[in-house]
């Protein structure tokens, strides 16, 4: 079970921006596709974006057997996930008030390597997350693809969810300025597919489904 917020991810900076519910850690990686994953090695930090996917009360990701992330991560390296959905940006009657509308979650712990059943199990998530209904109109992973790549579970024992929304918090000495004050929103969307290798095959009916 979660156990959500601790003292090492208690929110310092606004804290009242903080949310300690889990629905909406689970909506926050459930809408996002990319991660930024966080290790040193040989004290060194390096931080780097990954495809990922929920399941249940953890968090799925995979990569090439050769990535020094994944090494570390797979050998039990302290790891710190994070997720940030853009929402919009904020303009301010000044520039120290202006800023960003966002949603992100904020993950610690340590992953476990899959293998076997779990390992195909995850794999079949991490598609299913990140490309819908794709899975059974493709060729499944082969053995040497398998042996090639490495699949992780980071569960969501520690963690932390920051949400920032709505218009600017000027200061009272600037209400009066005549500055155009409010926020833009921004979204994520889908363009046009193409296809790079005709064949005859229609555009399938859920690639037209999908949305963000």
């Amino acid at each position: 079970m979660s156990a959500g917020p601790t003292e090492r991810t208690r929110v310092h900076r606004l804290p009242e921006k903080q949310v300690a519910d889990l629905a909406t850690l689970h909506a926050v990686l459930d809408t996002g596709l990319v991660a930024h994953v966080g290790v040193i090695d040989a004290g060194q930090p390096y931080v780097l974006p990954v495809g990922y996917a929920r399941d249940g009360e953890q968090v799925l990701l995979h990569g090439s057997t050769g990535s020094r992330l994944f090494r570390a991560l797979a050998a039990g390296a302290p790891t710190c996930f994070t997720v940030t959905l853009l929402d919009g940006v904020v303009l301010a009657r000044s520039a120290f008030e202006s800023s960003m509308n966002y949603r992100c979650a904020m993950v610690l712990g340590r992953c476990k390597a899959l293998s076997g059943a779990d390992k195909d199990d995850a794999l079949r998530a991490l598609s299913d997350h990140l490309l819908p209904e794709r899975w059974g109109d493709i060729r499944s992973p082969s053995r040497k693809e398998l042996a090639a790549t490495l699949v992780l579970a980071l569960p969501l024992d520690e963690w932390s969810v920051k949400v920032a929304a709505g218009g600017p918090d000027d200061a009272d000495e600037d209400l009066d300025r005549s500055s155009w004050a409010g926020y833009v929103p921004i979204r994520e969307v889908f363009g046009d597919p193409v296809q790079t290798v005709p064949n005859g095959q229609p555009l399938p009916d859920y690639v037209q489904r999908w949305q963000r």
